[in-house]
């Protein structure tokens, strides 16, 4: 089951990945991005893009995203830098 997510969210990045992949993760959210529920933890998504599949935490009612790992997609070739 995917949902979709479009908006203004505040990206906190918890484990120190580059500013550039923060900001890729906030335009995607912006741009209505494709999330994909953790089975196994509530509020837990996979953000999947072309290029970079993120891990986040989305807090309810705050209007706050929690970046917790990035990785390059099945079909991408980005290199993640922590």
């Amino acid at each position: 089951m995917r949902t979709q997510t479009c908006g203004e969210f505040e990206v906190e990045d918890v484990v120190g990945h580059p500013a550039e992949v923060v900001e890729e993760l906030r335009e995607q959210l912006s741009d209505c991005a494709k999330m994909v529920p953790d089975p196994k933890r509530a509020g837990f998504y996979e953000v999947e893009t072309a290029e970079v599949t993120y891990y986040v935490s989305v807090v309810p009612g705050s209007g706050k995203v929690l970046l917790l790992a990035a990785w390059p997609s099945a079909n991408g070739n980005a290199a993640i830098a922590s």
